[in-house]
């Protein structure tokens, strides 16, 4: 999604335990079970800033992706590192970084999104200042 470099390091990281149920059939995490941990992640991550969601003032997803690097199997907790970029006047890219504490520096998945904000009227708004001081 983005060619931007990532920051040397993390906006923000939190970690995440699996459950049995998140494995699917092969004994593995299933592949939509990461972009849940990437949302918990993100809501985790603007709540961390402050953030306050509003009928009036949320973010949206317009754009998802997920590169699958290796298989995670339960138990296992996830660290997941976020990383903010692109900014534009309402929107921004998300990247996440998954990690086992397993193997801590190898990472499991990469994934991004693009988020947009929107308003009540469903019209895209600038993003609150505490979102862009993530990029000052």
């Amino acid at each position: 999604m983005t060619e931007t470099p990532l920051p040397d390091a993390p906006n923000f990281s939190c970690k995440i335990p699996l459950r049995w149920g998140d494995m699917d059939a092969f004994g593995h995490v299933n592949n939509t079970l990461y972009l849940r941990y990437c949302e918990e992640a993100r809501f985790q991550w603007l709540s961390a800033a402050g953030i306050t969601l509003r009928k009036d003032s949320y973010p949206v997803v317009v754009t998802v992706g997920c590169t699958f690097l290796r298989p995670v199997f339960y138990p296992e907790t996830l660290r997941v590192d976020c990383y903010a970029v692109d900014p534009g006047r309402s929107s921004f890219v998300a990247h996440f970084r998954l990690y086992t504490q397993a193997e801590p520096d190898q990472p499991a998945a990469e994934a991004h999104s693009k988020i947009v904000w929107l308003g009540s009227d469903g019209k895209s708004r600038p993003l609150p200042e505490a979102v862009r001081a993530w990029f000052e």
